[in-house]
């Protein structure tokens, strides 16, 4: 590992939570102080990640850089131990537009602004320390801690049925995460060798039993972040209930937590039971397509339609982390970033749309391309990125699954076709429902129950600018994906490498089992799912 003299990542992570605390010292008639202030620190620290990446980071390197260690909790083993590696720096960097540009957009918020802010800076800060941390203990405390804001946000600044969205986000993923707990002190406590470090906790030799069920723990923690069918059922409720810049932070940012955790947990610290799950994350994955695509058809609700249009654009990234390739696991963490931007300006834009009209029911909506052309320019632009038009983020993102799938020599010919068929129904159903969406929202007669604030009018400078922000970097994408893929292409290939290369060893360890009982058992996948080739 790489390391400083300057503790940069620590400074990035502590920043916003440290600056958190100085809000409640403001006076409670200062509310556009405190947005100054935060967005200010938001700024800063955005500034400090592109500063430190850009003159410190080695992008030939695959090992983790600006490593910082300290002892922190003796008694409990826990250290404070962080780095960054091509996986976690794109989405370090993505934590950080987002997060800024999120609260930017709160710009409007009167009730408790001194609370919303003190909120959105602590959770800035979990984010980023869930994707550096590198002692399992730090990672499953950035993990819950990130869990409480959202909680409140949701519960205090949503809609109607805030509470009821909120309980239900806060059951499902605390839940899920007492199988981070469980799987991560289970294997710091196997072997003579007590250790939270998650290097060392993926050098260790486990059983095969003990690591599959492992995985299969972590597979849940993470599917219900990601969220994988059938653990998804959160998401929508959140996301309608959800004001638009904690929807921008969920989609934005919240999402990948459970992609990263599959490709750093499950994938690089636990490989052999990855061979017998990767194409249950296949068949999961096309699931999540085919059925998020159908849902979003079927909803009225503006945020509904694009969380669902979520759960179907995450079906890529399963589908791209289970593919045995560098280029599929690249494509996972480029439509990580892709989507990432992408949903964030959609429901941003939805959350524009709805303080002029009051309304996310499409059935209410209509004609008010005529009333904010700016808006539906804008809205028309993410609705394109989202249905992969070629020359954006989407485009590339959604392609480079499909290759990696396609040339992957683990799986047999026939489930590659049938699982690249299925998944292309997805992308028939995604302009469907998308420019559904635009026609019901912009086109035919505006609804004469209506009435749009006469004072707000079309997308002020402000508006504009965040859009901008989101937009440019998925044109970028889109038109030059080296900008992005030059990041994590190393490290793409280490874990590439290290995953195949446990696939002969399993094969020589049960040549005649390995291909009929342990991938096509029925309750992975099925017979003809997966082909070992025992002498590669």
């Amino acid at each position: 590992m790489m390391s400083t003299e300057f503790p940069w990542l620590t400074t990035i992570l502590l920043l916003p939570l440290v600056a958190a605390f100085a809000i409640p010292l403001f006076p409670d008639n200062k509310s556009k102080l405190v947005r100054w202030y935060a967005l200010g620190v938001g700024i800063v620290d955005l500034a400090l990640m592109i500063y430190c990446f850009s003159s410190s980071y080695d992008l030939q390197e695959s090992t983790f850089q600006l490593y910082d260690s300290y002892a922190w909790i003796p008694q409990l083993g826990l250290r404070w131990s962080v780095a960054v590696d091509g996986l976690s720096m794109p989405l370090v960097l993505l934590t950080g537009l987002i997060t800024t540009l999120a609260m930017l957009a709160a710009w409007k918020v009167e009730t408790k602004p001194k609370l919303f802010y003190f909120l959105m800076l602590a959770m800035y800060s979990a984010q980023i320390g869930v994707f550096v941390a590198q002692d399992m203990l730090l990672f499953f405390l950035m993990w819950e801690l990130e869990l409480v804001p959202v909680y409140l946000l949701i519960s205090i600044w949503g809609g109607a049925k805030r509470r009821y969205a909120a309980t239900k986000f806060i059951l499902y993923t605390a839940a899920a995460s007492i199988f981070i707990l469980v799987g991560g002190l289970a294997m710091a406590f196997y072997g003579e060798t007590i250790t939270f470090d998650m290097t060392t906790l993926g050098l260790k030799e486990y059983p095969k039993f003990f690591e599959v069920l492992v995985y299969a723990g972590f597979l849940i923690a993470f599917g219900v972040k990601l969220p994988i069918f059938p653990l998804h059922t959160w998401l929508p409720d959140a996301h309608s209930e959800a004001s638009a810049p904690v929807s921008m932070v969920l989609a934005g940012v919240l999402l990948k937590m459970g992609g990263y955790g599959l490709i750093r947990l499950n994938i690089e610290m636990l490989p052999n039971a990855h061979v017998y799950f990767a194409p249950v994350l296949v068949i999961l994955g096309v699931v999540n397509i085919i059925y998020g695509s159908l849902a979003a058809f079927a909803q009225d609700h503006l945020k509904k339609r694009l969380a669902y249009s979520s759960i179907a654009h995450m079906g890529f990234v399963l589908i791209g982390i289970a593919s045995f390739t560098e280029l599929g696991i690249g494509g996972a963490v480029l439509q990580m970033v892709s989507h990432g931007l992408i949903a964030a300006s959609l429901f941003f834009l939805s959350g524009v749309t709805y303080e002029r009209t009051h309304t996310l029911a499409m059935e209410k909506l209509g004609g008010m391309a005529q009333q904010m052309p700016k808006v539906f320019a804008l809205f028309t632009a993410g609705s394109m990125a989202s249905l992969a038009l070629p020359g954006m983020s989407g485009f590339v993102g959604e392609l480079t699954v499909f290759l990696g799938i396609a040339t992957s020599d683990v799986y047999s010919n026939s489930f590659k076709v049938v699982v690249v068929l299925l998944a292309a129904v997805g992308l028939i159903l995604t302009p469907i429902y998308l420019l559904s969406m635009l026609r019901q929202t912009f086109y035919g007669q505006q609804n004469s129950g209506i009435v749009i604030e006469s004072y707000l009018g079309d997308a002020k400078p402000r508006e504009m600018l965040i859009t901008a922000c989101l937009l440019l970097p998925i044109i970028g994408i889109g038109l030059y994906p080296k900008v992005v893929t030059q990041v994590y292409d190393v490290k793409t290939v280490a874990v590439a490498a290290q995953v195949r290369n446990v696939l002969p060893v399993i094969a020589q360890q049960q040549p005649a089992s390995l291909y009929a009982t342990t991938i096509s058992a029925p309750s992975l996948a099925s017979s003809d799912a997966v082909e070992i080739v025992s002498d590669r």
